[in-house]
């Protein structure tokens, strides 16, 4: 007999095609496989020394973790403020600091908090799959902007324009700098452009920041290119997280700078939602804010930069064509351009590399629905190593097509 319960429509979104690739890598690895993933957003070296030590002591003194305040710790929320002051030289009041479980649970207590069921936010595609997800499950019209390489992936205000008149208003607008899938950033000039436009319309701009400290200078220049929306303006919504930086992926800590307006009801909702973030993550993510973790973290950096190079020195060998310019994350996102051979699309090509060569790479369909299909991205977060034998085994993989 055929159930009469349901499942609601706004829940069925698309599943990453990643996880499917991850599940086959790890039943390739069950076998004896030796498999290169070049999959994940995920730093191989795990949280800074001194975050693990904090953590062990906090466990072995047989801490009776309770219920946080719903926004975190303050001892919390005031370092990250003063992490604010360490990197932009911002003053920021860690009343407005709002730690959350993941930057995932920030993008849920944000859309939740700046938008209505049927109000329109605009995103660059490609991007990050999770935030048209994220926004349609609530009832949010998704406007996606086609951002190619002449925009260099990333919002503009033309586009932005285009798309009010083409649908009559913006209610929101979702920015990531540095961005996944691509690593493109825009620059200061352009942050300022696109939040006055957002400003001067009454658009929410929500900036994804979580990538922020990973990024590569100009060549020729020693200076970073990341700038906080919030050094703009302390209207707009800024998310981030320990998960890269650092490195704490699994600890499911992030935070958000909540504006004024929105504070008492994130509040609200984070108690209901979630209670609090993880208490014993907290805790010990203080310890991420010491010398010692900065300069582990700096020098992770550096090794990004390092396989970084060794990524885009090989595109010649690797044939592959048009791709980003990776100006930070650990991303390449590129057209597989003549490479593609006998596949009908990225995805084949993903499961043959898989199959053959024993390296995990993400069609781009995850990430474009429209343009992705003969896309690819390839995180170097896996190490220097890891990726130049990938590349090794890619570049043969080609050659017997």
């Amino acid at each position: 007999m055929q159930s009469m319960l349901k499942v609601a429509d706004r829940a069925k979104v698309p599943a990453f095609e990643v996880m499917n690739i991850l599940d086959r890598v790890a039943q390739l690895r069950a076998t004896g496989r030796n498999v290169i993933s070049l999959c994940a957003g995920e730093p191989s070296d795990g949280a800074p020394s001194e975050v693990s030590r904090r953590a062990a002591e906090i466990h072995a003194a047989g801490t009776p973790f309770t219920y946080t305040p719903a926004l975190g710790i303050r001892e919390l929320r005031e370092a990250i403020a003063g992490h604010y002051k360490r990197w932009y030289n911002m003053e920021v009041s860690a009343d407005n600091v709002a730690v959350t479980t993941g930057s995932s649970g920030a993008f849920m207590l944000t859309f939740l908090t700046a938008f209505n069921a049927g109000d329109k936010v605009a995103l660059a595609r490609p991007g990050y799959p999770a935030y048209a997800n994220i926004l349609r499950t609530l009832g949010i019209d998704v406007i996606e902007l086609d951002a190619g390489q002449e925009s260099r992936y990333q919002p503009t205000v033309q586009l932005l324009e285009a798309a009010w008149r083409e649908h009559g208003r913006l209610d929101g607008l979702m920015l990531a700098s540095p961005a996944n899938p691509t690593g493109t950033m825009v620059s200061g000039s352009e942050l300022e452009e696109l939040a006055g436009w957002c400003k001067e319309r009454g658009v929410r701009l929500i900036s994804d920041e979580i990538y922020h400290g990973i990024d590569y200078p100009e060549p020729g220049s020693e200076v970073r290119r990341s700038v906080s929306a919030w050094e703009l303006d302390t209207d707009t919504v800024v998310i981030s997280s320990f998960s890269k930086y650092w490195g704490m992926t699994g600890w499911r800590l992030g935070w958000a700078l909540v504006p004024d307006d929105m504070l008492s009801t994130v509040d609200a909702l984070a108690g209901n939602v979630a209670l609090c973030p993880p208490a014993p993550a907290q805790y010990a993510a203080l310890a991420a804010f010491t010398e010692d973790s900065y300069a582990e973290a700096e020098a992770r950096v550096a090794e990004f930069a390092r396989t970084r190079a060794a990524v885009l020195g090989s595109m010649g060998r690797l044939g592959w064509g048009e791709s980003a310019p990776a100006d930070g994350a650990f991303y390449l996102y590129a057209d597989l351009g003549d490479q593609l051979g006998p596949h009908v699309n990225a995805a084949a090509y993903c499961a043959a590399l898989l199959e053959a060569e024993g390296v995990a790479i993400v069609p781009g369909n995850d990430f474009d629905h429209v343009n992705g299909q003969h896309h690819v991205r390839l995180s170097f977060a896996a190490g220097f190593d890891a990726v130049t034998e990938a590349i090794e085994r890619i570049v043969r993989f080609q050659g017997n097509i």
